[in-house]
């Protein structure tokens, strides 16, 4: 089949969990479809070529609130002239123009990664406009796959009937020995808290550095590995609050990545909301100590109480920080069978052949 996707920034070297998601994914799924992948002209850093997927870079902005409908509607609009077999869509902004590309006979798939109007950086319209999008791309979809269970369970028969639960993959990743990173950001190996994710509002950062500056954490450090996803208040206040101790590294590569993963003392998640969290299973991987904020996401993963502490609440992370980092390193036997991209691929490929 002739798969066209868009509700992603795009890949490869893209930060974002939705295009880690899709990355692996359509990787995955291009021995057996023509696969065309849609992506936002600003995030292209280059142009390369990829023998397995076709890229159509189309205009867009980095305008919050407005980057993904504009992107989304161009997108639509090609679709309609192209006529792929299927259509697949990630996030429920996006899902807006389902309508449109239902009007003129294409299949419609909706990955839901999250309720992203639950997310504190976007206003009251922006809120509203993601509800509408939501009920819009919830009705109209030929299929939805969630990656989140619970979200799942929350929808009304009708569309429960219409979809399925697929979880999220992780990619393999591997420990490694060189401290080249690690010595250029001044830190040492098991001395340092890790925290991975993109510099916005939901993923609960300041909890996180509020709950490290009040710790009695004497020759640690903070990092925090991510890029700026919109340059300004959330960002200079977390800086506000930070010494030398916390650090930014900004958008950064797998390798060095994998650095910071394997000599981690401890990987914090602090998020308010998640669809999935791709990045805890990352760090389970390289089998990290790991503390989470207590959201539905995170349960997903089937862990006992221990690795969670309540969302927000920065005396507790405080004392589980303490707690933590002064405890002797654990053992840790993570089970990721299911998180494997190849059963993932074969799922949303069962989800494809049922339209047809």
């Amino acid at each position: 089949m002739r798969i066209s996707v868009f509700g992603t920034r795009g890949f490869p070297n893209i930060q974002g969990g939705v295009e880690k998601h899709c990355e692996s994914l359509y990787h995955s799924l291009s021995d057996k479809h023509k696969i065309t992948v849609f992506r936002r002209k600003p995030y292209v850093k280059n142009s390369i070529a990829d023998s397995d997927i076709e890229f159509i870079d189309l205009p867009s902005t980095k305008i919050k609130g407005v980057e993904a409908l504009v992107h989304s509607f161009i997108c639509s609009l090609v679709c309609a002239y192209k006529r792929p077999e299927i259509v697949h869509i990630h996030n429920i902004g996006p899902g807006l123009f389902i309508p449109l590309l239902r009007a003129v006979g294409l299949k419609v798939v909706l990955t839901y990664h999250s309720p992203n109007y639950e997310h504190s950086k976007w206003g009251t319209f922006s809120k509203l406009l993601l509800k509408f999008s939501e009920f819009i791309a919830l009705s109209c979809s030929n299929c939805i796959i969630f990656v989140n269970r619970f979200q799942l369970d929350k929808q009304k028969d009708g569309i429960k009937q219409k979809s399925v639960y697929i979880a999220n993959g992780i990619n393999k990743m591997k420990n490694v020995s060189s401290l080249n990173y690690l010595q250029s950001l001044g830190i040492l190996p098991h001395k340092y808290i890790l925290a991975v994710g993109r510099i916005t509002p939901e993923k609960g950062f300041i909890d996180l550095i509020n709950a490290f500056n009040a710790a009695n954490l004497p020759g640690y450090k903070l990092v925090i590995a991510g890029g700026v996803e919109h340059e300004g208040g959330y960002f200079e206040q977390l800086k506000k609050k930070s010494d030398d101790r916390i650090i930014f590294t900004g958008s950064i590569n797998s390798d060095c990545l994998s650095e910071l993963y394997s000599s981690a003392k401890l990987f914090v998640l602090s998020s308010h909301n998640e669809g999935f969290p791709l990045v805890v299973l990352e760090a389970m991987q390289f089998d990290c100590d790991i503390l989470l904020s207590d959201i539905p996401a995170t349960r997903l993963l089937d862990l006992s109480d221990d690795y969670y502490y309540p969302k927000g609440n920065v005396k507790k992370l405080t004392e589980r920080l303490n707690i933590n980092v002064g405890s002797d390193v654990k053992c840790h036997n993570y089970d990721l069978r299911a998180y494997d991209w190849a059963n993932i691929a074969q799922q949303t490929d069962q989800v494809y052949e049922s339209l047809y």
